[in-house]
């Protein structure tokens, strides 16, 4: 079976959420999700081992983290190059963090990016779109048993 690993940060707990729902799409287009806050991955050797990656940060400042910008530079370590992914977020107003995350797997990383691009939701809005969140985890599921 393949594995998709989603490792996020969470300021308030909303982005958490996200992933938790991103992981139930995951499992439901028939791949192991593996969930992940990214202070627990410490090493490019921790990313190593999945099929695809789905990365998730809220937006803060109209930006995403400086956590989840070091993450990417770990990420770029580990050559994740032609993998499947995704980013994902929350953001209580802009939210540009999913889009910037997106383009970096994209552009910098030479990952395969979901074509249903960055996948964001205000805080409010999580618990009324489990269903939206769900189908983007199952997006990048399919793309794997697809034949990526």
């Amino acid at each position: 079976m393949k594995k998709i690993l989603i490792a996020y940060y969470s300021r308030k707990e909303h982005t958490a959420q996200m992933a938790k729902y991103v992981a139930e799409g995951v499992r439901i287009g028939g791949c192991e999700a593996e969930l992940s806050a990214i202070s627990s991955l410490k090493a490019a050797a921790d990313l190593k081992g999945y099929d695809g990656y789905i990365f998730g940060c809220p937006t803060y400042h109209r930006d995403m983290t400086e956590n989840m910008k070091r993450f990417l530079f770990l990420a770029d370590e580990a050559d994740l190059s032609g993998k499947a992914g995704g980013a994902f977020g929350s953001s209580t107003h802009s939210g540009e963090a999913p889009g910037y995350i997106y383009d970096t797997m994209k552009h910098a990383l030479h990952m395969q990016m979901t074509g249903l691009g960055p996948f964001k939701l205000k805080e409010d809005e999580i618990e009324h779109n489990l269903r939206a969140c769900q189908d983007y985890g199952r997006s990048i599921s399919e793309m794997l048993t697809d034949g990526l």
